[in-house]
This record gives structure tokens, C-alpha cells and sequence, in this order.
């Protein structure tokens, strides 16, 4: 990922710079802000071992409150099934019939609500009683009355853990799936973002660089060529100049030797 050519295909200039540095500059903040997610999320799920310093990923809270609940209702369940056997036993036959022409409405209701985790809204199960008259009062009157009630009691019992196990399992697969994705994100700016924009500001300095010299050898090389253009120039107006004439008569009156001129 630290390739030359692993990098933007950017103009190299001045304001794609400050571009690429702003780019870069949110990378890292998106990328720490991420990763805090990431931690936030993971944290309230892991149990870390009091005998280790790391955290073991199998260990975690929800799966462990998930593994109770299904054991709970498996031993629920079991228990339902043999008093459904009592009562069958006790009446002396199906009263399945009977249950279905009895029930009016739903006493046994599930309403949902929301928890947010670090802005992820995970939906949550609660199960609860409605106030009403019992639709069972006269089923078993005959016989089996109490193997009747101690069944309907059980698979009260039943259906709570189940619906307990359905919110568990519902915010575990969404917090995975969650985790997963900012997990990927961090990745993604991590390793090819950062390392991206970080080519493309190296590649924009170094092509800065060399216009810079280049702007100075071109600088330099018209500055001697100015400079040998006026030496030339002097050197032709001083060519031009006029010599000094020595044929200027010569001073009688000096203080030169004369020769004795004789009569």
C-alpha cells in the first residue's frame, strides 16, 4: 500500500496540498472516532479473564448471558412437557380442543423497546401479563384442575425465557454485524486512505520541489544572462569611446634642452 503509484491523480499544485492535508487530517479523525466506536461497542460485551491480560473474544457477556437462556429454556421446556404429559394424564385426554374454543385474547403479550449503544438502537423484548378475566377457569373443572394450572404456569415460565433468548440473540447478531462493519471502516481508512493521501502529499512535495528549482535554475540562468548582456554592452559602448590624440604641439616654453644655435 506504500507504492509511488499508490496514490491520487491530483494536479500537483499548492491548493491541491492543503486539499490533500484537509483529506488526510479527516482521515485520522474519522479513523479515531471509528476505532473508539469499535471499542465502545466491543467493551460492554467482553468479560476479561482475571487471570490473563487479554481479552478472550469467546468469553464475552452476551454470549454467555445467551448460552443461560438457552439452557434455562431447554430445562423449562422439559419441565412443560412432562406436566403437558400430567395433564393429559389426569384429564384422560387432548384438551387441546378446549384450550382453543376458550382463549378469547392474548393475556401473554410482548412489547418492545429501544437501547441505544453508542448510537446503534438495539431492540429489546419484554414480556408481561395483561389484567382480564382467566379463559382457563373452567378447563380441568372436572378433573386434572391442577395439573392444568401447574401446566399453563409452566409454559408461562417457557415463553419468557424464550422471549428473553430472542432479545439476546437479536442485539447480539445486530452488535455483530455492526462491529463488523466499523471494524471493516477502520480497516478500510487504516490501510488504504491514510496511506493514500499520504503518497499523494509526498508525491505533490517532491513535484513542488522540483518546480521550485527549477524555477530557480531558471531564475539563475536568466539572471547571467542579463548579467553577460551588460557586460557586453559595456564592453561595446567603451569600444566606441574616441582615443586621445598625441599629436598636441609641443610646450616652447618647457623646460626641455635646446641645442646652441651659433651665428
Amino acid at each position: 500500500m506504500s507504492g509511488a503509484n499508490d496514490r491520487e491523480a491530483v494536479f500537483p499544485t499548492r491548493q491541491s496540498l492543503g486539499i490533500m492535508k484537509a483529506k488526510l487530517k479527516g482521515a485520522e479523525t474519522g479513523h479515531s472516532l471509528l476505532k473508539r466506536k469499535s471499542e465502545a461497542l466491543t467493551k460492554p460485551l467482553m468479560q476479561t479473564n482475571p487471570f490473563a491480560s487479554v481479552l478472550i473474544p469467546d468469553n464475552t457477556e452476551i454470549t454467555r448471558r445467551i448460552d443461560e437462556a438457552k439452557r434455562k429454556m431447554g430445562r423449562v421446556m422439559q419441565i412443560a412437557a412432562f406436566s403437558l404429559a400430567e395433564v393429559t394424564y389426569a384429564v384422560g385426554g387432548d384438551i387441546g380442543y378446549q384450550v382453543q374454543e376458550s382463549a378469547k385474547s392474548a393475556r401473554f403479550r410482548v412489547r418492545t423497546k429501544q437501547d441505544n449503544v453508542s448510537g446503534v438502537l438495539l431492540p429489546a423484548f419484554e414480556s408481561y401479563l395483561t389484567e382480564g378475566n382467566n379463559d382457563f377457569g373452567l378447563t380441568g373443572l372436572g378433573k386434572g384442575g391442577q395439573q392444568v394450572q401447574r401446566c399453563r404456569e409452566t409454559y408461562a415460565r417457557a415463553v419468557e425465557a424464550l422471549v428473553e433468548l430472542a432479545s439476546l440473540q437479536t442485539a447480539f447478531v445486530i452488535l455483530d454485524e455492526v462491529i463488523k462493519v466499523v471494524n471493516r471502516r477502520v480497516n478500510a481508512i487504516e490501510h488504504v486512505i491514510i496511506p493514500r493521501t499520504e503518497n499523494t502529499i509526498k508525491y505533490i512535495n517532491s513535484e513542488l520541489d522540483e518546480l521550485d528549482r527549477e524555477e530557480f535554475y531558471r531564475l539563475k540562468k536568466a539572471d547571467a544572462e542579463m548579467k553577460a548582456r551588460r557586460e557586453a554592452e559595456a564592453s561595446a559602448q567603451g569600444g566606441d569611446k574616441p582615443q586621445k590624440d598625441d599629436s598636441t604641439p609641443a610646450d616652447v616654453l618647457g623646460a626641455g634642452d635646446d641645442e646652441d644655435v651659433i651665428f
